[in-house]
């Protein structure tokens, strides 16, 4: 069966393709995960169009992995078994801006950059900011959180409703316009997070919030890696109104000096953002340094300029960049992995120790506010010896949180990095991930090879 011929019955051909640079870009993300060509690749415009695909694959077998902008850590986009690539960049429309609900309704394809752009003439904001251009459909697949997470939620939490495309081709909502409701089971949250194994998100309702009356931030160095580590923790669970609590060790700073023509101690630090009125705020800083007063801090600085705030955040959200333009040869591998706030100080203490016997250059980050920190390492994947630290890294790291009541993701998702911890973590309750698996994608044609098996 030729494939293209049969799928420009349902597709105008001027939108499928099987040339080398378009398949080439789509046979990898932005993890080390090596890639894998898928033998076409097909831009719908709409659900009808999803559909027809969906259920031209479904009659005849034939895998289907939805592509956003490929900025995913653990290789959902990549195409292990072929098939077709769904790229859902055309359907990227921002439907509805309902002020007075606080939602919008926007295409999968969207991107969070683009939403939050335009939102602004209607000072609103969307709260996920998982510190990448990624699109709204591929943030609900992986239940994508972020900095703000601490105060706003993750993907999941911001999810009132999603069109969602099943493998037979039926078109289903998960929820309703509501902000809650009791009615049936939350079918949202079994497809936010679900990667594209159980169907295809093609649009989303989102809850947006009023851009904040004003803002700081403030940023805490420390003379020693415990030390940080323990403030991160005892501010936490003081009851602080923060909007974000980010955590950079040492190497990290020094990665952002040089390539952010910053000038930051370099030493373990502590960025934070706090948000409201700003009578509220200045009270909240005063509180913060008093709560600090216990610790070695080398430097306690606030900023309420936006600008220097802007800077702050942009270093923050870049540094998986700067290691890479710092070790230009080599592959970086991130994981991340997410702790009760009680295990957190240990389990950082364990990263630092598991880094440093790793003998790679790595650095320890995190959304540590609620528990999620990251290990970025640059590793030769061409030398066997890096190739073996990195994994035991990978593997030391996650380990350590299924032993202590965490997950072995917090917001990269599963994908083909961390699926084998799936029985693990979940125990029998992965049989029941698997028996809802087939119930819906019996043919298995539904991102195959991720999440689950």
């Amino acid at each position: 069966m030729d494939i293209v011929k049969e799928l420009s019955k349902l597709i105008h051909p001027g939108r499928i393709s099987t040339a080398a640079a378009v398949i080439s870009q789509h046979n990898h993300n932005a993890s080390y995960h090596p890639a894998a060509d898928p033998d076409v690749v097909i831009f719908p415009e709409n659900a009808q169009e999803v559909s027809a695909v969906l259920s031209f694959a479904n009659e005849h077998g034939i895998p289907v992995t939805p592509f956003g902008k490929g900025s995913s850590l653990e290789g959902h986009a990549i195409p292990y078994e072929g098939g077709i690539s769904l790229d859902l960049g055309l359907m990227n429309g921002l439907k509805t801006i309902s002020e007075e609900d606080g939602f919008v309704v926007v295409g999968s394809g969207l991107t969070q950059f683009q939403l939050n752009d335009a939102l602004k003439k209607y000072k609103l904001f969307f709260s996920v900011d998982p510190g990448a251009e990624a699109t709204l459909g591929g943030m609900a697949g992986t239940n994508a959180s972020g900095s703000y997470t601490v105060k706003y939620g993750t993907m999941r939490d911001n999810i009132l409703d999603m069109e969602v495309v099943l493998p037979s081709g039926e078109i289903i909502h998960t929820g309703s316009k509501a902000v809650k409701s009791s009615s049936g089971l939350h079918l949202s949250g079994l497809f936010a997070g679900s990667e594209g194994t159980l169907g295809i998100i093609t649009e989303l309702t989102l809850r947006v919030y009023p851009i904040p009356e004003a803002s700081v931030a403030a940023r805490a160095v420390f003379d020693d890696f415990e030390e940080a580590v323990a403030a991160v923790v005892r501010l936490r669970t003081a009851g602080l109104d923060l909007a974000r609590i980010e955590f950079v060790d040492a190497v990290s700073v020094a990665h952002v000096n040089r390539f952010a023509n910053t000038s930051y101690i370099e030493q373990p630090t502590i960025f934070f953002e706090l948000n409201g009125e700003v009578e509220h705020l200045q009270h909240q800083i005063k509180r913060m340094e008093k709560l600090l007063e216990p610790f070695h801090v080398a430097e306690f600085l606030a900023e309420t300029d936006l600008a220097s705030q802007e800077r702050l955040w942009d270093a923050r959200h870049n540094l998986a960049y700067y290691y890479i333009q710092a070790a230009p040869t080599k592959r970086m591998l991130v994981t991340d992995v997410c702790l009760p706030i009680s295990e957190l100080a240990e389990a950082i203490l364990h990263a630092r120790q598991a880094v440093d016997g790793s003998g790679l250059e790595a650095g320890i980050v995190g959304h540590v506010g609620d528990g999620n920190f990251h290990i970025i390492a640059m590793a030769d994947f061409e030398d066997p010896n890096e190739v073996t630290a990195a994994k035991q890294l990978h593997r030391e790291i996650v380990d350590y949180a299924l032993a202590h009541e965490g997950t072995c993701t917090g917001e990269h998702g599963v994908g083909v990095g961390k699926k084998s911890y799936q029985p693990k973590e979940h125990g029998t309750a992965y049989e029941l991930m698997r028996t809802i698996k087939r119930a819906i994608d019996p043919r298995g044609i539904m991102n195959p090879g991720k999440l689950i098996d």
